[in-house]
């Protein structure tokens, strides 16, 4: 533009004259109330028309366009129109000449009128804006980067040129609703530097933002989503945007920001139940298959017993009419809804079916886990989709999309691979991150698990591929230098191969990059020691000093898995007091808005490591809390609904047991009961042995009791009574049988069992400890067991914990052995 001035300035007059002077034409156009009028008008002034006035007719026609009911249908015919190609034309032609403004707005609008990415304007469009994009303003410059990120570039030199201008202007951008598209559509090429700069200029500017900026909200969350960084701060800021606003949210809000909260594994009680409201409240709305596939999807698995009848008759009378994607969407949601409506699961199953060959693998995967895990049986389906998964590995060459099929394969009825397959596996694995190497180790020991002849039928191919696994697995440990990347091929880890292979080295690596546990990440190391079962001492001593030096960075929702592994691997830190006080202190001003079953769970924890601090349990147990809890309750999946009340009951128990003199009520006597009707009772082969062996040594059956509920619902495996002179005691006639559950033979459940002895007399209770009860590494009893042992001996007993490593260990061997080892436990003798 600037050269054109400097050769042709007569030209230039002329053009800017001619610019000025298109006002009247610009006027009729804004008169206009359809698009053939606007055609018309281009027909008619095809001649003479500025680049102003193809912007103005490209954004009139996009505004005709929004309004329409049938989008796609209708952007095709105006897409078709000679007078819109025409149009295209004159842009094309004009680019050159038009000011930054209309250069973007003429790129942005064309790309809302569905023209290919290789469009030769798009092309044109996208060329002078690079030679341009120094001087272009942040409005324009975020609108520009919105544009790449519909073509999909968001890898290409162009996008990094805009990340590195948003860099070195970071400080002077005050436009928050500007950088938080720009944020968004960099996020995948910035430094983890960088990063955090955008957060705190974000939390900088946030107040500058008017509370009914929902969209600009929901970019800051996913940028987060997007770098993986759950930070709490602002993630609470923006739950506070959106709760102002949930009466005026539509579906397609909720149901983004519910995905993207769960990505982020954000909880937030308060909007969940609001978005549950509002989105039950639509579901008579709805008519199309594609809304109301987006409503299924966002409802279903929160919504109350009423509801999800009513969305799977609905979904199932519109099953006709899904496309392969929203059937595939429907089926995800049907498996954390746990369906059991076998109509509607044959129904899905049949469309999926239909539309098998035009899956992509993780697509494939995904179809494979919910129908196996709904326990759907068609040979047919499942024929199919193990030779398209058969057919995919033979041409697959991306390490991540070959785990992906290996994994769905494994999880099939008579799960198999060939030796092509084997080896194309074998190829990858020098490429592949912890997160494959794992999902491969998955796999071939479900192989071996599902069929252990069909090691012979390879010659041990499995167990090659196996320690071939264990060598890369072991290099990438060694070689890894930064705590931050060896975190996120962690996080996700489990399983018997990864605990059994890599624990080990992997604890090393974490000891060797210690000194990069901070605020940040202190949580994230703090989890997987808790996953893991791992007590490594020197990493919960470290987790403890960042939080005592940092403690004011972190925030409060990090404290539950801070203390966790704590709790869970009894384990007190050098300064614990000072420690575990300063966790609770910070917790304290948050305790009104914290989830209630983070609530339970801090409270459950802390009670495992004997801290009961007051104003935590005032906060749980209160008819408001319980009555808040039940409401969450029903927004949960079983599993998870059920592991909180258990949490609840266990931490009444501890509170009544353990604290007194709170004199908080014990209320899970009803909900105890129910419980243990479902237990079968079964036990194992160890306490069997026990069982006759007591017997034995005790003096027969009716001096020994087996499965027995204490007062508060300990279960207990086995009790019996010693005299004053340490002779047994018999229970007479009404003793039960070795795994069968007791009825209840006591008044009240406050009751003190010992209190009912004879003088001097005493209670034992004998727990068969199984590798559960320890930590993984080191036979040190856990935060479970040593709670439960406490409590034993506030009910009155002598508690003999007989660990399963001792019961099994060479010196008791023999049957002389173990019946000394009973009779030292029991009588501090050994033989009688």
């Amino acid at each position: 533009m600037l050269r054109l001035r400097a050769v042709c300035p007569f030209s230039w007059r002329a053009f800017q004259f001619r610019s000025c002077s298109c006002k009247p034409l610009i006027t009729e156009m804004i008169k206009c109330t359809d698009e053939g009028q606007i055609f018309d008008l281009i027909q008619k002034s095809k001649a003479i028309l500025s680049e102003k006035q193809v912007e103005c007719a490209f954004n009139i026609l996009w505004q005709f366009q929004k309004q329409k009911t049938s989008f796609l249908k209708n952007v095709e015919c105006v897409r078709d129109h000679p007078q819109f190609i025409t149009l295209h034309n004159l842009a094309t032609s004009q680019t050159e000449f038009m000011n930054d403004d209309t250069l973007v707005n003429v790129l942005y609008l064309t790309q809302q009128c569905a023209t290919e990415t290789h469009d030769l304007l798009v092309e044109a469009l996208v060329t002078e804006a690079w030679r341009r994009l120094e001087r272009f303003d942040i409005n324009m410059l975020s609108k520009f980067s919105f544009c790449l990120a519909n073509q999909h570039l968001y890898f290409s030199p162009l996008m990094g040129k805009i990340a590195d201008i948003v860099h070195r202007k970071l400080e002077t951008i005050e436009d928050l609703r500007s950088l938080s598209v720009l944020m968004v559509n960099i996020s995948s090429l910035i430094s983890q530097r960088f990063q955090d700069q955008l957060v705190n200029k974000t939390e900088h500017l946030f107040d500058t933002i008017d509370s009914s900026q929902v969209n600009v909200a929901r970019r800051i969350v996913k940028f987060l989503r997007n770098i993986k960084y759950s930070y709490y701060p602002l993630l609470e800021r923006c739950n506070t945007v959106f709760l102002s606003n949930m009466n005026h949210l539509d579906l397609d809000s909720i149901s983004k920001i519910l995905s993207l909260y769960h990505s982020l594994q954000f909880h937030s009680f308060e909007f969940i139940k609001m978005a549950k409201k509002r989105l039950t409240e639509m579901i008579s709305l709805f008519n199309h298959p594609h809304s109301f596939v987006k409503l299924f999807v966002a409802l279903g698995p929160m919504a109350g017993p009423e509801e999800k009848e009513q969305l799977k008759s609905t979904i199932l009378l519109m099953s006709e009419e899904l496309t392969s994607q929203q059937a595939l969407a429907v089926m995800g949601a049907m498996e954390e809804m746990e369906s059991r409506n076998s109509h509607l699961n044959k129904k899905i199953a049949s469309i999926l079916h239909k539309h098998l060959d035009n899956y992509k693998p993780i697509e494939l995967l995904k179809i494979t886990r919910a129908l196996v895990f709904l326990h759907f049986q068609n040979k047919e389906l499942f024929v199919k989709l193990r030779e398209l998964l058969h057919s995919y590995l033979k041409i697959s060459v991306i390490p991540s999309e070959i785990s992906i099929l290996v994994y769905a394969l494994s999880i099939l009825p008579s799960p198999y691979l060939d030796e092509v397959e084997i080896s194309r596996i074998e190829a990858v694995l020098p490429q592949c991150d912890l997160t494959d190497l794992n999902s491969f180790a998955t796999s071939v020991l479900r192989w071996i698990h599902y069929d252990p002849t069909y090691l012979d039928n390879t010659t041990g191919k499995q167990l090659k591929l196996l320690q071939k696994l264990d060598h890369y697995g072991l290099q990438r440990l060694q070689k890894c230098t930064n705590l931050n990347l060896l975190w996120e091929e962690l996080k996700s880890l489990k399983g018997d191969w990864f605990a059994e292979s890599l624990l080990e080295e992997t604890v090393a690596t974490l000891h060797r990059l210690m000194d990069e546990i901070n605020y940040k990440n202190v949580a994230e190391i703090a989890s997987f020691l808790s996953r893991t079962n791992y007590l490594s001492t020197l990493l919960l001593d470290r987790i403890a000093s960042v939080v005592l030096q940092q403690t004011e960075k972190i925030h409060p929702f990090a404290i539950l898995p801070i203390i966790l592994p704590f709790s869970i691997l009894n384990y007190d830190p050098p300064q614990s007091d000072e420690f575990f006080g300063i966790c609770v202190q910070h917790l304290n001003s948050y305790l009104s808005v914290l989830d209630p079953l983070m609530l339970v769970f801090l409270g459950f924890s802390l009670a495992t490591l004997e801290y009961f601090p007051e104003d935590l349990l005032q906060a749980i147990f209160n008819i408001k809390f319980l009555a808040k809890m039940d409401s969450q309750l029903e927004l949960l999946c079983s599993s998870l609904s059920m592991r909180v009340q258990l949490r609840l009951m266990e931490l009444n128990r501890a509170v009544c047991l353990e604290c007194p003199e709170y004199q908080i009520p014990w209320f899970h006597d009803r909900f105890c009961q129910q419980q243990y009707n479902k237990d079968t009772g079964s036990v194992n082969g160890a306490q069997q042995q026990i069982y006759k062996m007591l017997a034995e040594v005790l003096g027969g059956v009716n001096y020994v009791k087996a499965s027995v509920l204490t007062p508060y619902y300990h279960k207990i495996d086995f009790e019996c009574i010693l005299d004053k002179r340490k002779k047994p005691l018999p229970y007479g006639s009404n003793n039960i049988a070795l795994g069968k559950l007791p009825e209840m033979h006591w008044e009240s459940n406050t009751q003190i069992t010992g209190s009912t002895l004879p003088p001097g007399a005493e209670r034992i209770a004998l727990e068969f400890l199984d590798s559960r009860a320890f930590c993984r590494n080191i036979p040190h009893l856990k935060g479970k067991s040593a709670m439960k042992k406490r409590h034993l001996e506030i009910l009155g007993y002598r508690v003999i914990q007989i660990p399963h490593f001792e019961w099994n260990s060479m010196a008791l061997s023999t049957k002389e052995a173990r019946m000394d080892y009973l009779r030292e436990c029991i009588f501090g003798e050994g033989k009688s």
